[in-house]
């Protein structure tokens, strides 16, 4: 467990910051008055994301492999990384949506229903903590794998590129 408390404590701050953007969407009214930009608004995280995989994966280069780290060492970080979030999931999703912003889903089966985007039983089938909780998992794990494999090519020693 030793060799994975950097990728450790950069998951709880991923999942503090993931608190805060949803605390943010909701006070900037993404989740109830303006929910139909919601969507565009909550794809902006993937910059903040990107910084915090970017420091992460730092982090571990010079704190673990003291200035040297290879692609395959910062990769594997970072799916560590990426697995924990997955583990910390369902936890942010209930805080999200039981007191960040309780009224979430209502709001988005509405909007879906009265759009004509949905029936009521899709949008009840698509809004709601369990759906959310894996969509999480699945886009979380997925995302992470992705942004870790560019950040640790990033990161890795610069005669590593060129080969």
């Amino acid at each position: 467990m030793k060799k994975f408390k950097i990728e450790f404590k950069w998951a709880i701050i991923m999942s503090i910051i993931f608190l805060a953007w949803m605390t943010l969407e909701k006070q900037l009214g993404f989740h109830d008055t303006k929910l139909k930009w919601q969507m565009f608004f909550t794809m902006l995280i993937i910059f903040p994301n990107f910084l915090m995989y970017y420091l992460a994966l730092r982090d571990k280069k010079i704190n673990y492999y003291n200035g040297i780290m290879n692609w395959k060492q910062g990769f594997i970080s970072g799916v560590v990384i990426s697995f924990i979030m997955v583990l910390f999931s369902p936890i942010t999703q209930f805080i999200t949506h039981e007191f960040i912003t309780p009224l979430y889903f209502e709001n988005m089966i509405s909007l879906s229903v009265e759009s004509k985007r949905m029936t009521p039983e899709q949008a009840k089938n698509y809004f709601n903590l369990t759906a959310y909780i894996w969509k999480n998992i699945s886009g979380g794990l997925s995302f992470g794998v992705v942004i870790g494999a560019i950040v640790a090519y990033m990161l890795q020693p610069k005669e590593s590129k060129k080969s």
